[in-house]
């Protein structure tokens, strides 16, 4: 109900099993809700995107809930995301993780290919979500101008090949990694309070 609500006029129609006799075989929930709805996928394109100053690009994040919650995330900060052989966003547990932050906040898919050509001619500075040395800190992210930040999956890092700035985020030593959505969490908070 909470994302039927949310999205809001991408909504066609709503039904409940007192409507169909096939609901259970509609829904793709196992304990399904008493409601469920057909929404119509929004449509963005990349200045809708880069209309954000801050926009993240996820570089192979697989987890369905994941992306969902980066969604949401993007909506509460204000970003724009661009998918790059990433889960696909309009998968039904990304639907339900996002909360229908799906149909507000601006996002894209991008073959890997287009994103490097792309990346490469563009001028807005770019950071890697990454731990390496020589690597900014979030205190030095800058204020105003818009830029990407790139994130990639916890197994494989950033597999896109486009040079930026390495961005850390420091924790203890006792934790190897941090999980992408805890990463993405912290940037994000950071270059939002300094906007």
């Amino acid at each position: 109900k909470k994302v039927i609500d949310t999205a809001g006029h991408a909504i066609d129609f709503q039904f409940t099993p007192e409507d169909t006799d096939h609901f259970a075989e509609l829904v793709t929930t196992e304990t399904p809700q008493s409601v469920a709805a057909v929404a119509t996928i929004p449509t963005w394109n990349l200045e809708d995107v880069l209309i954000k100053k801050t926009v993240v690009i996820l570089d192979n994040v697989q987890d369905p809930g994941n992306i969902g919650s980066l969604l949401r995330l993007a909506l509460g900060f204000d970003a724009g995301l661009l998918f790059v052989e990433s889960a696909d966003p309009t998968s039904p547990k990304v639907v339900r993780s996002s909360v229908g932050a799906l149909f507000h906040t601006p996002w894209i898919i991008m073959t890997r290919p287009d994103a490097e050509k792309y990346l490469a001619s563009s001028d807005r500075p770019l950071f890697r979500l990454e731990k390496r040395n020589n690597g900014v800190t979030l205190d030095e992210l800058q204020r105003n101008s818009p830029i990407f930040i790139i994130a990639g999956s916890e197994g494989r890092g950033i597999q896109l090949s486009t040079k930026g700035q390495s961005l850390a985020i420091e924790h203890s030593s006792a934790l190897e990694s941090l999980n992408v959505t805890h990463a993405v969490t912290i940037a994000l908070h950071a270059r939002y309070t300094k906007i």
